[in-house]
């Protein structure tokens, strides 16, 4: 799967499977592609109208939009799988392990999403620690749905993309059980400097972040150098945590000798930036990436083998604040550099 594969399995399940085959370790799984939601919503509205019913709804309604999306939400939540799309899911899901309800993280992936114009992270579900076939086909039914929640449903109108031909990709992966997980931008999300990355990360999952339920570590490497030119030590007083033959997700207050403690050591960070740089080299432009930290549980800092051969890819994305900001002028060319000197005074408050 590569990124010409965006109209079939979605803009995430794409990039994973992109970065899979640039050599960059993503956790083992297998792609409910958009033919299958399609053939879903055929049998729930086969005649379009809740398709029409979104597409109608005002862009600035927020009543109107809260409204009809749990009714499309509320349909499809309760409609039945095609009985081969089923058995297709049960099938590959048990191909992911020797027991019967190996735990899986099941997460959307929209055909229209995670583009550099525009980014649809964060609007759709994700769900961790799933067992069972039962319960990974009842959150492939939600993750279908949740490409109608409010905030998804509302980011689509105000930036008039269209319903039709919109569709959802599932990704079903095996759960893993990071030491630390989270995010890093390839050009700093705050200046947009491009010589850098940027990390925060958590001890245990990064859903604490995503939640958050933590003030994340931050450091900030040089490419050019690999220097750590920046770091923060955040209070992570909440610890999300992966159970693997235990109750699977569990948040817990974070022990006290780790609230404080960094989850990352120097040559962590500095492996982190290093696979940031090969990403964005492989897509060609600034990446916004989700990593996690394999290895030993959380807290714990005797882990074997090289930091790199640790990271583990779940997400990689455009950056869009700064590519949005890049991709026009900040002024329109003048004559000489003493009229844009002018032209800053002379215009009206």
């Amino acid at each position: 799967m590569s990124l010409a594969d965006v109209a079939s399995a979605g803009g995430k399940a794409a990039s994973l499977g992109s970065l899979s085959q640039a050599g960059i370790a993503v956790p083992r799984g297998f792609v409910v592609l958009a033919s299958a939601f399609r053939s879903f919503l055929a049998g729930v509205d086969p005649s379009g109208s809740l398709l029409r019913s979104v597409s109608s709804v005002p862009a600035g309604d927020v009543s109107a939009i809260r409204r009809v999306a749990a009714g499309v939400r509320e349909v499809l939540v309760a409609a039945s799988l095609p009985d081969g799309v089923a058995a297709a899911i049960a099938a590959e899901y048990r191909s992911l392990g020797t027991s019967s309800d190996v735990a899986v993280a099941v997460r959307s992936s929209a055909t229209m999403e995670d583009s550099s114009e525009a980014s649809f992270a964060g609007l759709q579900d994700t769900y961790l620690g799933v067992r069972g076939v039962s319960a990974v086909l009842d959150r492939v039914r939600s993750s279908w749905a949740s490409l109608y929640n409010d905030e998804s449903v509302a980011y689509r109108r105000r930036m008039g993309l269209a319903e039709d031909g919109l569709a959802m990709g599932v990704i079903i992966q095996r759960m893993i059980s990071p030491r630390a997980a989270g995010v890093m931008f390839t050009r700093s999300p705050v200046t947009g400097d491009r010589s850098v990355v940027a990390i925060e990360g958590t001890w245990g999952l990064g859903s604490a972040l995503v939640a958050g339920d933590v003030t994340p570590d931050a450091f900030t490497v040089s490419k050019v150098t690999g220097e750590i030119t920046g770091r923060r030590v955040g209070a992570k007083l909440r610890l999300h945590y992966f159970q693997p033959n235990g109750r699977g997700i569990t948040v817990q207050a974070t022990p006290a000798g780790q609230r404080h403690s960094p989850c990352l050591s120097d040559d962590e960070a500095r492996a982190l930036a290093a696979v940031g740089r090969q990403v964005e080299d492989h897509y060609g432009v600034p990446q916004d990436i989700e990593w996690a930290l394999v290895g030993d549980d959380p807290g714990h800092s005797a882990l074997h083998g090289e930091p790199t051969d640790r990271i583990v890819l779940l997400q990689s994305r455009p950056e869009t604040v700064w590519a949005a900001r890049s991709s026009s002028p900040v002024a329109t060319a003048k004559p000489r550099a003493s009229d844009h000197v002018l032209d800053r005074f002379l215009r009206p408050l």
